[in-house]
């Protein structure tokens, strides 16, 4: 009797680019409301899964990409939200033993505010989903994803939304044209609850009130909507960026230099530390690229929005030979 060949299925998911972040006050159950205008951009991590002979979920990182993120440093066990994924689908679709090998390979940064896990979660889900044969719709996927992370919906969906509640709550929002940025990413990430938590800290220091954000901007859709780079310009927000600006000063130098080579504004990546540069076009995204290169920076053109998780290639038998 011949052994089945272990069957793999791969899937992409993006990474995200928060254009505009409102965030309320601390609630009393120890998250921040918000409002946010997602935007799924053109890097994007890989998930492989692949049919174990034995039960169990294991999981991998590879280091890949023009970023050149590493893969140490990533914990492989149960509480990785890939592992968390695989053992959410199985348990919602009555399998009682699992059997799957996760590879990640990392393409967005780690813990650089761009949802790189919440990608890796959605395109485990979708790979694991597609393995194992549940036939779950992408709505009951969403409902899983929303319990792994507030982001991960996004990533199964991609494109631009607008994210309420606490990020899960997604409308989805006309993108007429891509917009180009560049992203660059630090050699080193941020917690995002150090970052939620310096930002409460300093808006307690300054009597700051925050109110509870109820809509995404609508100067951000609209230039969104007619794909406007330049209207775009002079309405992203984060209200993240002076906490993470003030756990990590060095990204102001930065983002005033991306400005100076050509960017027509620039932001911090939800919680940071990635930054990303807004550009007038294609041509003016790789120039910045090459320029910000130049002086050292680890800088990627990008554009957004880009699709949500997919089937990177057609299931297919592991290569053993």
């Amino acid at each position: 009797m011949t052994t089945p060949v272990p069957q793999t299925v791969r899937v992409s998911a993006p990474g995200k680019i928060n254009v505009s972040l409102k965030v309320g006050p601390l609630r009393a159950d120890g998250y921040h409301s918000v409002a946010t205008v997602y935007l799924a951009v053109s890097l994007f991590e890989e998930v492989a899964a692949t049919a174990a002979a034995r039960p169990g979920i294991t999981v991998r990182v590879e280091a890949g990409g023009p970023l050149r993120i590493p893969a140490s440093g990533i914990p492989l066990g149960p509480d990785n939200l890939v592992a968390r994924a695989a053992a959410a689908l199985a348990g919602y679709a009555g399998i009682p033993d699992p059997a799957v090998d996760l590879l990640i390979t990392k393409h967005v940064p780690v813990a650089g505010g761009m949802g790189g896990g919440s990608a890796d979660a959605a395109a485990a889900l979708l790979a694991c989903n597609e393995l194992w044969g549940t036939g779950l719709s992408a709505a009951e996927l969403a409902s899983l994803g929303a319990k792994l992370g507030a982001d991960v919906p996004f990533a199964l969906a991609g494109g631009a939304a607008v994210g309420l509640g606490v990020g899960d709550q997604l409308t989805p929002v006309a993108a007429a044209a891509p917009l180009h940025w560049v992203l660059v990413a630090s050699a080193s990430g941020l917690s995002t609850p150090a970052v939620y938590g310096r930002l409460d800290a300093l808006r307690t220091t300054s009597g700051a009130v925050a109110a509870e954000p109820e809509t995404a901007d609508a100067a951000v859709l609209a230039a969104l909507a007619a794909g406007n780079p330049a209207a775009l310009a002079g309405v992203i927000h984060n209200d993240l960026q002076p906490a993470a600006l003030s756990v990590s000063p060095a990204l102001e130098s930065t983002l005033q230099r991306g400005r100076e080579l050509g960017a027509l504004a620039g932001i911090v990546s939800g919680s940071g530390p990635t930054l990303a540069f807004l550009a007038a076009d294609g041509a003016a995204a790789a120039g910045l690229e090459t320029a910000l290169r130049a002086e050292g920076h680890n800088a990627l053109a990008v554009y957004g929005p880009a699709p949500g998780a997919e089937p990177a290639a057609p299931a297919a038998p592991a290569d053993h030979t």
